[in-house]
């Protein structure tokens, strides 16, 4: 998901100030990798437990329910904190931010290794989440400052490394589990983390055109004069419902496959994730169908299209259920480019503040289907978990064409 995220979230945060110095030295080759590797340290961690749910749950003797309240422990913190980061980096700097977040971010990483207990396992992953927004919030408007000119490129290598970061989390886990353990393999991550922290702290250029901003006050009225606008609420529900729907799909499948008549093992659970990287074509598509189709329409097939991929899964054969998964991730995708098109074209001031407002939705949406499809899934299995996940596909509908198509596009 990140290569959706991070993309749209540009069209939210980068009207930035005129008055603001560019750069006109291009990037060097260690700056492009930096900021490519701050990505993927960023969404190492986010997902990661996915690939190893089935162990986690025999391991930790958790149940259904407390499995998915540790997979929704670090969406709901990034959730909680994606609002605020901004202004606070806005006040206090960006290096620092970034910095300082990655090397937060390796001590609960860390921990998560030496965790006896899922209630411990959700203590950390929720410290993940609350390191997460320092990371890839701040790193934005610092591409925005320091790279303007070159800011097609430096975004897409940022893109780049999210993406890879995103994936690898689940594909290193789980093949980590089967060589050497899960909780080593989570030492093995910390310390990537804490070496990549250290490396951006040694290559990533200090600010130049950074300008401390001390109305903190007007920002905070800007924050809260969009919540009384029907546009942003209106895309934060319909968020909200899309990653409900994408974590409880991509959480409970890796359960359902480990099961009875797949068996799958963790290596091969990971390997599943390599779907996410179908991002990088498919986002590219989405603009195309805006264009041609306007933003709402684009969304209503998108969604249409991500219930069809769930319903798709409820068959036996693997190679079936993996088409079924492609197809709901991609309309995942597709619904993620038009909705941020769609707060884009509606809101003319505080445009990253709306960007946090989207994001605070859009987790919290993610860590409320974490723990809603655990019930499911406890009471039904994968069928009830797809009837869930049906139901709040149908609502995204609702929100779509009562609230938002009404809108001049």
């Amino acid at each position: 998901m990140a290569i959706v995220h991070f993309c749209l979230m540009l069209k939210l945060s980068l009207p930035i100030n005129n008055n603001i110095t560019m750069t006109t030295t291009a990037p060097t080759f260690v700056q492009k990798f930096t900021v490519a590797m701050i990505g993927f340290f960023a969404f190492l961690q986010v997902y990661s437990v996915q690939a190893i749910l089935p162990i986690l749950k025999t391991d930790l003797n958790a149940s259904e329910v407390q499995i998915g309240i540790a997979v929704g422990a670090t969406v709901m913190a990034i959730a909680m904190m994606s609002p605020f980061m901004g202004m606070l980096s806005d006040a206090f700097g960006r290096k620092r931010f970034i910095v300082g977040s990655l090397l937060l971010l390796a001590i609960p990483t860390l921990m998560i290794g030496m965790a006896n207990s899922v209630d411990g396992l959700s203590f950390w992953r929720f410290l993940q989440g609350l390191s997460v927004p320092g990371i890839t919030v701040v790193l934005i408007a610092y591409i925005g400052e320091e790279y303007k000119d070159h800011l097609a490129t430096m975004m897409s290598l940022y893109v780049a490394g999210t993406v890879l970061g995103g994936f690898s989390g689940r594909f290193f886990a789980g093949h980590l589990h089967e060589l050497i353990g899960w909780r080593s393999g989570y030492v093995v991550m910390a310390f990537l983390t804490l070496v990549g922290a250290v490396w951006v702290l040694k290559t990533l250029p200090t600010s130049i055109n950074f300008k401390k901003s001390e109305n903190f006050s007007k920002a905070l009225r800007t924050l809260l004069s969009h919540t009384k606008n029907r546009h942003v609420m209106s895309a934060c529900l319909l968020g909200g419902c899309v990653l409900f729907s994408l974590v409880g799909c991509f959480t409970f499948i890796n359960l359902h496959l480990s099961e009875n008549p797949h068996h799958l093992s963790a290596s091969q659970l990971a390997n599943i994730f390599a779907l996410y990287l179908i991002g990088m074509v498919i986002t590219p598509l989405s603009g195309k169908l805006i264009a041609r189709f306007g933003m709402t329409n684009t969304i209503i097939f998108a969604v249409s299209c991500s219930m069809m991929g769930v319903l798709i899964t409820l068959t036996t054969p693997l190679w079936l259920i993996i088409v079924g998964l492609t197809v709901m991730s991609s309309g995942v995708f597709i619904t993620q480019s038009a909705t941020i098109s769609y707060i884009a074209s509606h809101v003319n001031e505080g445009r990253s503040l709306a960007s946090g407002l989207y994001y605070m939705g859009y987790y919290g949406g993610g860590s409320i289907g974490a723990w809603v499809c655990a019930i499911a899934y406890k009471y039904g299995q994968w069928t009830y978990t797809v009837m869930t996940i049906a139901i709040v596909q149908v609502m995204a509908l609702a929100v779509v064409m009562l609230l938002m198509k009404k809108a001049k596009e």
